[in-house]
């Protein structure tokens, strides 16, 4: 099987080194001519320290050379530039799967919808868990999901990645996989701010519990299946990013509880985290489909509106009581 990767981030690289496990001929794009060159020469990325890349490995900075030929297309693209790249696609008929976990925030849309809308002759599907690129990187044992509203592409892209330490799923609930995928990013930021200003694993505990709730109710009203939203694309995912030290969101959140400001963290950080964009467009899709999403407001009014940590708590702490849903 060929197949190109489209992203040499850290969670596109470590991707490709699975499929190199199940002996794929790999080939990467990257839009950086710098990237490309560095991959060449040295067979390493900064973005997974300490591990080697394979020699036999193709990079690409053209993508229509990329894609040429291959058998399926894997998108590991920011969710800011997803569709400027992918709309560059439009004579691939081979499997697209993404494995970027946003909403584009004009849209509402998740990444395969965004396929559908750019590249419509080609069967789409999403690829998420709780599945940390280093750990995935280093052979791990991990437990993914493949779906697709399409049962046998799901298949197939379960059979593409499927190894003994890389465990996939498969699913048809689309939308649940994709906004699993992308909500938890939203609250791994809070869960990071949480461990910034020294709250403890009571209040952690709370978050994440409450924040899986918030999830649903807005996964259900997007279409999906609640029970997707309870399992390995929704509340696997949520725990590992809440609570792993790997995760770029979580420490996203950190820096800001202990006083950074947001647009200096960004500057400084070397790599994507999804929340931040995501904290908007989501907030945006709730508002939209009058759907209860505290946690999510509070995160998106600290981002965007300059809401004060401190008001924020009070805000969330002091909400009428309730019955638990």
């Amino acid at each position: 099987m060929k197949v190109a990767m489209l992203g040499a981030g850290a969670w596109g690289t470590a991707l490709a080194l699975v499929l190199g496990r199940n002996k794929c001929a790999v080939r990467i794009w990257t839009y950086s001519a710098q990237q490309a060159a560095e991959l060449r020469e040295k067979r390493s990325t900064d973005r997974l320290p300490g591990i080697a890349l394979p020699l036999d490995w193709e990079i690409f900075t053209d993508i229509n050379s990329a894609v040429r030929g291959v058998d399926a297309v894997i998108a590991a693209i920011p969710s800011k530039s997803f569709r400027e790249v992918v709309s560059q696609l439009t004579e691939v008929r081979c499997p697209i799967v993404s494995v970027t976990k946003g909403i584009e925030y004009e849209s509402g849309m998740t990444m395969t919808k965004v396929l559908e809308n750019c590249v419509p002759g080609a069967p789409r599907a999403a690829l998420s868990g709780p599945t940390l690129a280093f750990e995935v990187a280093k052979g791990f044992p991990s437990a993914i999901v493949a779906a697709s509203e399409d049962a046998p592409v799901a298949e197939q892209v379960q059979a593409l990645f499927h190894r003994p330490e890389f465990r996939v799923y498969t699913s048809t609930d689309l939308i649940g996989v994709e906004l699993g995928g992308a909500l938890k990013n939203v609250i791994a930021i809070a869960a990071g701010i949480g461990d910034g200003v020294g709250l403890g694993d009571n209040s952690k505990a709370a978050l994440v519990t409450r924040a899986l709730a918030e999830m649903r109710r807005l996964g259900v009203a997007c279409g999906a299946q609640p029970e997707t939203l309870g399992g390995l694309s929704g509340l696997g995912d949520l725990v590992v990013t809440c609570f792993s030290q790997l995760s770029r969101n979580r420490k996203l959140g950190e820096r800001l509880g202990r006083g950074e400001k947001v647009n200096a963290v960004l500057a400084t950080s070397t790599s994507v985290a999804e929340g931040y964009p995501t904290a908007r467009s989501a907030y945006k899709l709730a508002r939209r489909l009058n759907v209860e999403t505290p946690i999510i407001d509070e995160v998106y009014a600290f981002l965007y509106e300059g809401k004060s940590l401190r008001d924020s708590f009070r805000d969330l702490t002091t909400r009428s009581s309730k019955p638990e849903d």
